[in-house]
């Protein structure tokens, strides 16, 4: 009597591993075919911030394409940055249907709330100097990053990243 049982609940356990077995192989399966078939990412959200910045809630894909570097404390545009706005230029007219996406950050001297208002406003330079040159402001987008520290190298931290995907 208790091997009936038994049997019946190795039945029951054989087929309810199986049936696990085969959503984690769906899913990895989904998850492979969707990096190897390209698809098109998702549509941006656009989220305004409460004094009216527009952030876009966007992953990062792939290295950035320039970078520009500020001097301490510094949020105005820096000189030699017009090789690296006029490389993403370049990039954006040769793809009209990307977009250039910008992630400001800052080092770690100063107060937190002070550095991330620095990281933003370096990040609006920079937009504001693409659209000057002729990009629209609908294909430049900010992107809040999720850690606003640059690294170990407090000059290589003081930079705004430009990826254009």
């Amino acid at each position: 009597m208790f091997d009936q049982e038994d049997g019946e609940l190795n039945v029951v356990m054989g087929v309810l591993f199986g049936i696990i077995a085969l959503v984690i192989a769906f899913v990895i399966g989904l998850g492979v075919y969707k990096m190897r078939s390209g698809v098109a990412p998702a549509p941006v959200a656009v989220v305004a911030a409460p004094a009216g910045d527009v952030f876009a809630d966007v992953e990062e894909v792939g290295e950035a394409l320039a970078k520009v570097y500020f001097d301490l404390g510094q949020t105005a545009l820096p000189a030699d940055a017009s090789s690296s706005i006029a490389t993403v230029v370049a990039a954006l007219q040769a793809e009209p249907q990307k977009r250039a996406l910008l992630s400001g950050y800052h080092d770690e001297t100063g107060g937190a709330a002070i550095n991330a208002e620095v990281a933003k406003n370096r990040a609006v330079s920079v937009r504001e100097a693409l659209i000057a040159a002729g990009i629209s402001a609908e294909r430049v987008l900010m992107r809040r990053p999720a850690v606003t520290l640059g690294g170990g190298d407090a000059a290589e931290a003081r930079r705004v990243e430009i990826r254009v995907q």
